[in-house]
């Protein structure tokens, strides 16, 4: 039996995002479902948070009134499991771009690793990444870095509430992380990177959790868009 849905008095649907995607790539695969389902030309769907192509993980769709929720939702704390490789750094800090620079890591014990992850718990100063949706003078970031401009951006204060160490070897490590709103894990990977003295890119990330939906809680997008099509829906109209 279907359950009955509100989808313009608004549902949340937590869907987990595909390699490769980006978030509006998940969020208009939803919205074409979701007009197929209802018959309509236009609604309103949005997401609570970006998440990277090469990105994996909770994500959280608003559809109808429920978007009105995207700023609450978003102001959840988001935990990631990330993998980061040492010894090179990249220009966009993970695989997006190639290797610009290596360096050496014979240095590199899991002790220091440790030491110095403890660095980065409370409140940090973190510069966004270029490539980024950052906005600099009414124009994207990574629009302006992928055509070669220099791109200046100011720190912002995060908050990083822990940092685990899952897997650790001289040349890759593993952690996850808990942290506020606005936190790049790209930019956290460069900055590990250089106090390490051995620099560092990102080379898996996954976000598995916002607020409180965690991984367990999501579909995937076909089973997403399947309980869009099965759904008994609720007539609500739209505003």
């Amino acid at each position: 039996m279907c359950s009955k849905k509100d989808f313009i008095g608004g549902e949340i649907i937590a869907v987990d995002k595909p390699l490769g995607w980006t978030s509006f790539d998940a969020v208009k695969r939803l919205r074409g479902a979701l007009l197929r389902k209802l018959g309509l030309k236009k609604m309103k769907v949005g997401h609570a948070g970006t998440l990277d192509p090469l990105a994996t993980g909770v994500m959280v769709i608003c559809t109808g009134r429920a978007t009105k929720r995207i700023d609450e939702l978003q102001a959840g704390v988001k935990e990631y499991e990330a993998t980061l490789a040492l010894g090179a750094t990249t220009p966009s800090f993970d695989l997006e771009t190639e290797v610009d620079a290596t360096y050496p890591t014979g240095h590199i014990t899991e002790e220091l690793v440790r030491d110095v992850l403890a660095r980065f718990v409370g409140a940090i100063e973190q510069v966004p990444p270029a490539y980024s949706a950052c906005k600099v003078d009414g124009k994207r970031a990574y629009d302006l870095a992928r055509k070669g401009r220099e791109v200046e951006l100011k720190a912002k204060t995060l908050v990083i509430d822990s940092i685990e160490l899952l897997e650790y070897s001289p040349t890759q490590i593993r952690i996850r992380t808990v942290c506020s709103k606005g936190t790049y894990i790209r930019a956290l990977a460069r900055d590990i990177g250089a106090a390490l003295g051995s620099g560092a890119h990102l080379t898996a990330l996954r976000r598995t959790r916002v607020g409180d939906v965690g991984i367990a809680d999501c579909l995937s997008v076909t089973d997403a868009v399947a309980m869009i099509r099965d759904a008994e829906i609720v007539e609500t109209e739209q505003k």
